[in-house]
């Protein structure tokens, strides 16, 4: 065994460092010397988004690339960076990047507008649930009692002029959002996971309203879509120890 690699569901310093997983309860603590001195063994630590993104430029949708952006859009909108092969700590929740100033409903973060309110899978629930509760008449095969983001994108895929709008709203809303990401990181491509990534090409399609926000030096950028799923936080740990 070579060493041990971890995603952690919070952000991480280089020195293997958590501050704060809400999620699993955990405080501020070294996770990397810890588990060191549990298991002997080496430990590379990283945020579970940007080791994810390190295993889709190794073995995934990012292969062949060296600078590049994993979104990845599913209950939350998560993302990693990597700049010459290399995480760049301390990124992956682009989720929380400021949209919309007017928004008046909380996120989960407890800030207003941020983008995973309406570039997630629950965001475009959400969106299409207020816009169905603003317009009873509306004339849409979308049940807005039991509805999830994927009746949305088929709908949209078979025609239905609302849930085709709905798509066309949040696709406008995540260019905007990785056009700044853009501005800062400059990335070679955007690699698209999660579960709304699913909806393939449909969706990087849309997604090219970003061409309309990007800085002309990197309005070219290029979105292809994540290939490991799941597996993405193991090949990204592997890469890490072999590093």
């Amino acid at each position: 065994v070579e060493g041990v690699g971890v995603g952690v569901p919070g952000p991480v310093d280089d020195d293997g460092t958590v501050f704060k997983c809400v999620n699993l309860g955990w405080g501020v603590f070294n996770v990397q010397i810890e588990l060191n001195r549990l298991t002997g063994l080496k430990v590379k630590v990283g945020n579970d988004a940007n080791v994810a993104a390190l295993g889709e430029m190794w073995q995934g949708g990012g292969k062949g690339y060296k600078n590049l952006v994993v979104v990845t859009l599913g209950t939350g909108v998560g993302g990693g960076v990597i700049i010459n092969e290399k995480i760049v700590s301390g990124s992956g929740e682009i989720g929380h990047i400021n949209i919309n100033e007017k928004e008046k409903e909380a996120c989960g973060c407890g800030n207003h507008g941020c983008l995973e309110q309406y570039a997630s899978a629950t965001g475009i629930v959400r969106t299409t649930k207020n816009y169905l509760k603003e317009h009873p008449d509306a004339k849409t095969v979308l049940n807005a009692e039991k509805l999830t983001a994927k009746d949305i994108f088929d709908a949209a895929k078979n025609g239905d002029e609302i849930a085709d709008k709905m798509v066309d709203k949040t696709a406008k809303i995540l260019g905007r959002g990785l056009s700044q990401i853009a501005c800062v990181v400059n990335p070679q491509v955007f690699v698209i996971g999660g579960g709304v990534s699913k909806a393939g090409a449909f969706l990087i399609d849309r997604v090219q309203y970003y061409k309309e926000y990007a800085f002309h030096a990197a309005r070219e950028t290029y979105f292809k879509l994540a290939d490991l799923g799941n597996d993405a936080g193991m090949y990204g740990c592997v890469r890490m120890i072999l590093d």
